[in-house]
């Protein structure tokens, strides 16, 4: 049996070549556009430094701080005034025994232009003070209805450190105190511009109204574009009591006629209590008179 012929004319095999490791990609060179921007010097950062100094020209600092003694609350709404006011400073608390006017210095030391004082009585009554260092005026409030941030625990949010719109009802260019007392909030709430601390976004509102011979503040975001606000916190109320000429000290320039002292308010809840309780006690022992008891016949007269 013949084997079988090959085939001349098919082109012949090539020889197999050995398998090569699969080469990887090559990593594309980087272009002019995508390469990444040379380290910063230390020297490019000061003068980077320097020429926002340049720019920070409001050098105002508002100085907040407590007396002894003060409550939980006070400690919550200093730290939210905190977060809200980048140029603020802190300091120890004071000592009661402490007059006021020592405020002043510790101010100066501080390089502070404004203060905000919280004071404490009786463990339930706070009062908080706003001063304009060294020269005044100063103003003494009553803090009625408080609510921290953590408290409210509202959907509002905001940037920290940035900085804010002060909005303020017209009343407060109608009268003369109330014009007095924008004019120190502004300089006490409103944040440098190029502060170092501060962020150069604006994305809340302080709102200042005055409603029932009292001024509500609020704190709201802008949202939707600046179309609407939504509420952050905190929220307080402030009752005036008090205006003095000087810083923590003075003659006193306006006085509110329509404030009441908690220990005068406290004072006549007891009274009417005891009234109350005095008219209760009289009613009953009318009732005891009005109930008589019944004859009773004599045993002796049976027959």
């Amino acid at each position: 049996m013949h084997g079988k012929r090959k085939n001349k004319n098919k082109p012949s095999r090539e020889p197999k070549r050995p398998k090569l490791a699969k080469e990887r990609p090559q990593p594309k060179q980087d272009t002019p556009a995508e390469q990444l921007p040379a380290k910063i010097t230390s020297e490019q950062l000061k003068v980077r430094k320097n020429s926002i100094l340049k720019r920070w020209t409001n050098r105002t600092r508002t100085l907040v701080f407590s007396s002894r003694s003060n409550t939980f609350r006070i400690r919550y709404l200093m730290r939210d005034l905190l977060s809200i006011l980048p140029h603020a400073k802190t300091e120890v608390k004071l000592e009661k025994k402490d007059n006021l006017s020592v405020i002043n210095e510790i101010c100066e030391l501080r390089n502070c232009n404004n203060c905000i004082f919280f004071e404490v009585r009786k463990h339930t009554d706070m009062y908080v003070w706003f001063s304009r260092v060294p020269a005044g005026p100063s103003f003494k409030f009553l803090v009625e209805n408080l609510h921290t941030t953590d408290e409210l625990k509202l959907s509002g949010n905001c940037l920290k450190s940035s900085r804010h719109i002060l909005c303020f009802d017209d009343i407060f260019k109608q009268t003369p105190y109330l014009s007095l007392i924008q004019e120190l909030f502004t300089q006490t709430f409103s944040v440098p511009n190029f502060h170092p601390k501060s962020k150069p976004f604006i994305d809340h509102v302080l709102n200042f109204s005055f409603t029932d011979n009292r001024i509500w503040i609020r704190n709201y975001q802008i949202i939707d574009g600046g179309t609407s606000l939504l509420e952050i916190g905190p929220r307080f109320v402030l009752n005036l009591v008090r205006a003095f000429e000087g810083s923590f000290s003075g003659s006193v320039i306006y006085h509110n006629p329509d404030y009441i002292s908690p220990n005068l308010y406290r004072s006549k809840l007891k009274a009417k209590k005891a009234i109350e309780h005095q008219m209760r006690v009289e009613g009953n022992q009318g009732k005891k008179k009005q109930k008589v008891a019944p004859e009773v016949d004599d045993p002796l007269d049976i027959f």
